[in-house]
């Protein structure tokens, strides 16, 4: 891995976000002020500047603002609105990547925006048809990353070869995982179950050189047994919007039960939330490089829309610790091995042929 020598930049799009600008500009000034990141905030001048100004100390801070005026609404098309608002806020955002300007990007708006802008101004790399977006459990499953969670709903069944490769890069990397076990989600795990993308994924993930272990249902996913677990982004976006619900669900459930006994309720409704934190899932997994878009020739968070100013300043550290651990260069080097064990497996076949 290379030895990262000079300050990590990370351009920032402050108008992306349920909460945006405001909450956006705080997380940088937080962020700024935890480590030594550099932070470019794009979006109208006058709107980043009188939001630094009600931060006094904001001027000592390496903090800088880049016009972009327009800004793309998460009611928008993103391919649509990507080609015509070429000036937005995150497309000017991701253009600071592609020039070098900056090393990492976080957004926070529409996912879609995000992902088209950073596959049209930053591209993909050789052997990623699609990005995939990963994401672990936290501290629920802190060793488990599902890979896509939704920027794929329809897939090819070599995507999720491609989706794995990233996975098991994500372990490796960002959560040390040695020789991470991989594990194709379906609806039994013998190999001839699940739909027709499943069947005809399983051999190439069989035939690769990844620590592939065959399928896993959705009951053994938090297990742990597999440390990457793909899917395509339909099947993953329910599986993770599912978990992160389960514990309100159960709060309430539990609410009902002891409705006779207010104090007792009271009791075990905070003793629950603090053992089972599952509804602080997404953010504890972006602590963990959750929401980074794998394939695109550059470090991109997908942060969620309703993060406020300490989950945007943990997006954009994991952005940096992304930077730092050299995942695009890791990446390009695994997809390059599993193109050259391709061509010479197609040598081999025209050989024998």
């Amino acid at each position: 891995m290379p030895e990262v020598s000079t300050k990590i930049t990370v351009a920032v799009d402050a108008m992306g976000g349920d909460y945006a600008p405001e909450e956006i500009v705080r997380g940088a000034v937080l962020a700024a002020q935890k480590s030594d990141v550099q932070i470019a905030l794009t979006g109208p001048m006058e709107v980043l500047q009188g939001e630094l100004a009600k931060y006094g100390f904001a001027h000592d801070l390496p903090i800088r603002c880049v016009e972009a005026n327009e800004v793309i609404g998460e009611d928008e098309s993103p391919a649509v609105a990507v080609r015509r608002k070429n000036n937005s806020s995150i497309a000017v955002a991701a253009k600071l990547v592609k020039s070098g300007e900056a090393d990492a990007l976080v957004g926070a708006g529409s996912s879609g925006a995000v992902a088209v802008s950073a596959i049209r101004f930053m591209g993909m790399l050789e052997g990623m048809e699609r990005p995939a977006i990963g994401a672990c459990f936290g501290n629920f499953a802190p060793n488990v990353i599902l890979m896509d969670f939704g920027a794929n709903v329809d897939c090819k069944p070599y995507y999720l070869l491609s989706f794995a490769i990233a996975g098991s890069v994500y372990a490796e990397k960002l959560l040390n995982i040695a020789n991470p076990t991989v594990g194709l989600l379906s609806t039994g795990v013998e190999e001839g179950k699940g739909n027709e993308l499943v069947r005809e994924a399983y051999p190439l993930l069989k035939n690769s050189d990844l620590n592939f272990i065959g399928s896993i249902e959705g009951n053994d996913i938090l297990s742990g047994r597999a440390n990457v677990v793909v899917c395509d982004g339909f099947v993953g976006n329910v599986v993770i919007k599912f978990s992160e619900t389960i514990a309100d669900y159960a709060v309430e459930w539990l609410k009902r039960r002891l409705r006779k006994y207010p104090p007792l309720r009271s009791m075990a409704t905070l003793l629950f939330k603090r053992l089972v934190p599952m509804t602080k899932m997404s953010y504890e997994a972006e602590d963990a490089g959750g929401g980074i878009l794998w394939g695109v020739d550059g470090v991109v968070r997908v942060a969620h829309g309703s993060c406020r100013a300490p989950q945007i300043a943990h997006a954009i550290l994991s952005a940096r610790n992304a930077v730092k651990a050299d995942i695009v260069g890791c990446l390009k080097s695994e997809l390059a091995a599993k193109s050259k064990k391709e061509a010479n497996s197609l040598r081999r076949y025209s050989y024998v042929s």
